[in-house]
């Protein structure tokens, strides 16, 4: 197995960057946005591919199967047996997002549950009934307002300001799927970058169909081209995941408010009333004001808890390529 690489030079932050924009972008269209001959990001690229320090795969909308609930878990696990809770949990196509976190729990998870199925048997009889788990609370999620990767657009021009990534999430029904979607898809689940061509031939149809039918996806929301880096790796001090207590009438127009912040990745209302709100930033101090200057001044924000993230295993359904290195 490939040592995959704990920090990255300048090129390198430039074309991750490029690729959280669009994980198939072009390696010529990298080179223009970056100024460097495409010879040289073509071979950089590839090699940041192949060492496994970045992973392009495509995720799916939660609705794609079926009509289904996402829900967010909170599990405490025995001591000593957290990796061996988290590796468990790894393997389970129905969580999308999965991560060992400091505070009141040791695992923070989003299950999707479709809506024909039982959850309790999910909790019960399956989470927790692995060794190790000793608690899993969940909160039903919702609304998602914001879910985002362009966290680190600024490495491409510093100097330059970069739209705010504060669209609403398209709300898909199984009804924007068919067989051949759900198919193109898997075909492209572990490889982002994969041809249209080879997918189109893996299913027997024409290319243009398959170009077709995932730029509607995409297009549409449904579907999106996910680049996994490790944030700790391009500088990033702090990945936090805060649980925000608001005043109920003030819900909706505060997480609005927050959804313009580049640097919230996930924000969505649940159950209990309160927002769940990813923040990543680049400096420890970077939070402090975040938090000080912007969070604490929402009125309406009554308080919030908060877990450090410490490794990410999963995120959009798939497993990040650095957890196991840890």
């Amino acid at each position: 197995m490939p040592i995959i690489p704990t920090d990255f030079d300048e090129l390198d932050r430039q074309i991750i960057a490029g690729l959280q924009a669009d994980g198939r972008a072009s390696w010529t269209d990298i080179a223009e946005r970056s100024g460097t001959s495409v010879a040289t990001i073509t071979r950089r690229g590839q090699q940041l591919l192949q060492s496994g320090a970045v992973r392009i795969g495509v995720s799916r909308d939660i609705n794609s199967p079926g009509a289904a609930d996402l829900f967010m878990l909170r599990i405490g696990c025995a001591a000593g047996k957290q990796m061996e809770v988290a590796r468990a949990l790894a393997t389970r196509t129905d969580l999308r997002f999965l991560c060992l976190v400091t505070g009141s729990c040791d695992l923070l998870a989003e299950l999707v549950c479709k809506k024909a199925e039982s959850l309790h048997g999910r909790l019960i009889n399956e989470i927790q009934a692995l060794d190790g788990v000793e608690v899993c609370q969940s909160d039903l999620v919702l609304h998602t307002y914001k879910v985002s990767q362009s966290w680190a657009q600024q490495l491409i021009s510093p100097s330059e300001p970069q739209p705010l990534d504060s669209k609403e999430p398209h709300t898909c029904d199984p009804s924007h799927f068919d067989e051949t979607d759900l198919l193109i898809l898997k075909a492209l689940r572990e490889d982002g970058r994969a041809s249209l061509r080879s997918v189109a031939e893996l299913l027997g149809v024409n290319e243009s169909t398959v170009r077709r039918r995932f730029d509607t996806m995409r297009e549409r929301g449904c579907a999106w081209v996910l680049t996994l880096v490790a944030a700790s790796a391009l500088g990033f001090e702090s990945e936090i995941i805060l649980n925000i207590t608001v005043t109920p009438s003030r819900l909706d127009d505060l997480a609005r408010e927050l959804a313009s912040v580049v640097g919230v990745r996930f924000l969505a209302a649940t159950l209990s009333g309160s927002l769940i709100c990813e923040v990543i930033m680049p400096t420890t101090e970077d939070v402090y004001t975040f938090l000080t200057q912007r969070l604490g001044k929402i009125d309406g924000v009554l308080g919030w808890t908060a877990n450090v993230e410490l490794l990410t295993i999963k995120r959009g359904f798939l497993e990040t390529p650095w957890w196991h290195e840890n």
